[in-house]
């Protein structure tokens, strides 16, 4: 039995459309047959209630930035440095680690609410006021592996849908010419697609690459399906194509993987038309281009990311996933390293929430950043920091949340979340909250049982809500 978006049993019509395109004795030619077969599933749908946010940018930084030398301010690990952790480590380490490592970089307050960063992130430290940071986070997986689907899929077992199928599930698509989820320059490792892959729900939901990790961000571009024929010579190509899949798919029934690739043929014809001009970044004007950093060859990748994203946005793209892979796990050389890192994303990063707020579609579009999990307090090796699930810092801006906020409290050294603490599922439910969706409605039918992101859990962050 089919479901909607609810999780409510859909009665199915009496002449299918596979039925339908079983028994038309003609072709439907130009007609899309992509359209018929999975184009409705893309319709934008209503939310369950106000959305505060209609599209997300995730910024992904992979590896796991150390919290206690970003944003989670430890001055006792700073006295302590040197010294053993004065309570238990977890039960389970990824490796060993020895005794209180202080946080290298120099500390301060930004803006008129007065937010904790380090000198790492001097770009984003100076829009403390428009960000909402959650330093309560926490996991369950202190693998790289499990610890990104986690993040993306809210499972670290199990493959289950990405939080960008969801939401395209739950909302559809604005844009009839693009995807409604894009990933850029995604990690093929620790998961690889199945931290954007729409697992058991439909095949169309699924997130479509644009490169991959090993491509820098220039190179990263939609691959036409006939590049180098004129429009007319790729239609009629296209519609051989589709009468072939029609008569596949007459003897198949329910295969969301053939409607997938239908409506995937497409879309790719029609994103010749409106794809090469969203993703020129040529048409941006010098100062634009300057405040993302193209003009550095340090921040010039992170920053196309970020400014092909924008672009992204602006034209209906529901879900944008920017990913700087993979470069944060700092178990020796932290220091030098995070130094690095962090110049490579922090001006692209305040360049897209300036940009953002200047053309008025922050209030509307919720930025996430994050990794799959935090650093110890402790050293690893005497320079480095070990992986640590139990306690991390997120930060979301726009899009409805408290800006200029703090929310979440670890302990003195910043091993475990101690108070407002949130959990990935609390995470995942409150970002659907904030898309105008219920997560415990949202679930979809299969295997004989009714799945959601949260699984059974979750719960929205209402003290986060602006």
């Amino acid at each position: 039995m089919s479901t909607d978006a609810c999780g409510h049993p859909s009665p199915r019509p009496q002449l299918s459309r596979r039925d339908l395109l079983r028994n038309s004795a003609c072709g439907f030619g130009a007609l899309a047959l992509g359209d018929l077969l999975a184009g409705d599933d893309l319709l934008p749908r209503q939310p369950h209630f106000a959305p505060r946010a209609k599209r997300i940018v995730f910024l992904f930084m992979h590896g796991g930035p150390s919290q206690v030398d970003t944003f989670d301010y430890k001055p006792l690990l700073q006295r302590d440095h040197g010294k053993p952790l004065p309570f238990a480590k977890p039960r389970v380490t990824f490796a060993e680690t020895g005794n209180l490592m202080g946080s290298p970089f120099r500390w301060a307050r930004h803006g008129r609410s007065g937010q904790w960063s380090s000198e790492l992130f001097p770009h984003v430290a100076s829009c403390a006021d428009q960000i909402c940071f959650l330093k309560g986070l926490h996991g369950s997986n202190d693998a790289h592996g499990g610890a990104l689907l986690k993040v993306h899929t809210g499972s670290d077992t199990f493959v289950r849908p990405s939080i960008g199928s969801w939401a395209l599930y739950g909302l559809g698509s604005e844009s009839r010419n693009l995807p409604g989820f894009v990933t850029i320059c995604p990690t093929l490792g620790h998961g690889g697609v199945n931290n954007w892959s729409s697992a058991f729900l439909p095949a169309v939901y699924q997130g479509t690459p644009l490169g991959n990790a090993s491509v820098p961000s220039d190179q990263a571009a939609v691959r036409h399906l006939t590049a180098g024929l004129p429009p007319a010579a790729q239609r009629a190509q296209l519609d051989l194509i589709q009468e072939l899949n029609r008569e596949h798919a007459a003897q198949r029934s329910g295969d969301s993987v053939l409607d997938a690739r239908v409506h995937a043929l497409e879309l790719a014809f029609r994103m010749q038309m409106e794809a090469p001009s969203v993703l020129d970044l040529g048409n941006e004007n010098e100062r634009t281009q300057k405040l993302y950093g193209l003009d550095d060859p340090t921040t010039a990748n992170f920053g196309r990311q970020c400014l092909m994203a924008r672009r992204l946005l602006e034209a209906g793209v529901r879900f944008v996933q920017c990913t700087h892979s993979y470069k944060w796990d700092q178990h020796s050389n932290l220091e030098v390293d995070h130094r690095k890192n962090a110049r490579e994303v922090d001006l692209p990063i305040a360049g897209l929430l300036t940009d953002l707020q200047q053309r008025g579609l922050l209030e509307d579009t919720l930025v996430w950043w994050g990794g799959e999990f935090g650093r110890t307090p402790t050293s690893e090796g005497g320079s480095g920091r070990d992986h640590n699930p139990h306690a991390f810092t997120h930060f979301l801006a726009g899009g409805g949340v408290r800006a200029g906020f703090s929310y979440g409290i670890t302990d003195d050294y910043g091993y475990y979340t101690v108070d407002e603490r949130m959990h990935v599922h609390d995470l995942h439910a409150t970002i659907l909250h904030l898309l105008g969706i219920d997560h415990e409605r949202l679930v979809y039918r299969h295997a004989g049982r009714d799945f959601r992101l949260t699984d059974v859990e979750g719960k929205v962050a209402r003290a986060i809500l602006a």
